[in-house]
């Protein structure tokens, strides 16, 4: 069994049987600027502390898979450069070779699993890209979600993505998608992408009950919980989408590919909007920590 280092903090917090939330660590890494990126992931965990749980921010660090960070962890990954973004097929890799790599939802989702948490709080999942009928760019993220038996809170799947694609693919893998509190699927900046999501539920104890009752069933994989930004942090669809159109051409005539595809994505959208997209990511992402928060609670009950 691969060794988990444990923080303090999560080694106390499994002890006593209490409420855990993982977060990921590519967000600190490959989606905000540094300091914001060190700030968003403090302010993620007093959140989730806040809300009645313990934050285990996932990373590998020199090869040692890390379940929780110290603040000192969390400043160096913050300003550390050339840091792999990890995910199902590296993973072990990484590791293996005594290298740093942060976690994406699909490695984050491995790691959490490996330490026995349920649930994980994150911006947005990744997808299906735009133009993968040619270039075949669909996320782990999404056969993650079919394998590995961890509830996904995030405000959806990021707006840079085919969405209805995304969704195709999530039903094709029998991946619970529930839209939280409101009959759409939201648009990580957005609260709606315009499609229903396939199911609605209402309350953390709902989501913890169907969680539990997939294994109980025999049934494989997590569960998608899409919670929309507030309404008052969110930028309109409308706004975004000659914004994205813009970053998807400057990312094609800069020959952007494969993996570096959303960093710079995001980084371009920031820019375009001046600011506005990471405000709005920020608040999402605390928003979900709120949600994943009641979930761990839940569980932690039972």
């Amino acid at each position: 069994m691969i060794p988990l280092n444990f923080s303090q903090d999560v080694a106390l917090a499994r002890k006593n049987g209490d409420a855990i939330v993982a977060l990921e660590s590519t967000i600190i890494t490959h989606g905000m600027p540094y300091p914001q990126n060190v700030e968003t992931a403090r302010a993620v965990e007093a959140e989730v502390r806040k809300s009645g749980a313990v934050p285990a921010t996932i990373a590998v660090l020199d090869g040692d898979l890390c379940i929780g960070l110290n603040d000192a962890q969390l400043e160096t990954l913050g300003q550390a450069s050339h840091v792999a973004k990890l995910s199902r097929g590296d993973f072990a890799a990484c590791i293996a070779t005594g290298k740093t790599g942060a976690t994406t939802v699909a490695a984050t989702m491995i790691a959490a699993h490996l330490a026995g948490i349920k649930v994980f709080a994150t911006g947005g999942i990744g997808g299906v890209h735009r133009g993968a009928e040619i270039s075949f760019d669909i996320s782990a993220d999404l056969r993650e979600l079919a394998l590995t038996p961890v509830s996904v809170v995030g405000a959806g799947a990021k707006a840079i993505l085919d969405i209805p694609k995304t969704l195709e693919v999530l039903e094709t893998l029998g991946v619970p998608v529930i839209a939280f509190g409101q009959d759409d699927f939201p648009a990580f900046w957005s609260q709606s992408c315009g499609l229903a999501a396939p199911i609605r539920m209402d309350s953390a104890a709902q989501i913890a009950r169907a969680h539990d009752l997939r294994a109980e069933m025999g049934l494989p994989g997590g569960q998608l919980v899409a919670n929309p930004i507030p309404k008052s942090a969110e930028i309109s669809a409308d706004i975004l989408a000659p914004i994205i159109n813009q970053a998807l051409q400057d990312a094609q005539n800069d020959g952007i590919n494969a993996k570096a595809v959303t960093p710079y994505l995001l980084k371009r959208i920031f820019e375009l909007t001046e600011g506005k997209s990471l405000a709005a990511n920020i608040a999402l992402v605390l928003n979900n920590a709120r949600v994943a928060s009641a979930i761990a609670r839940e569980f932690a009950k039972s």
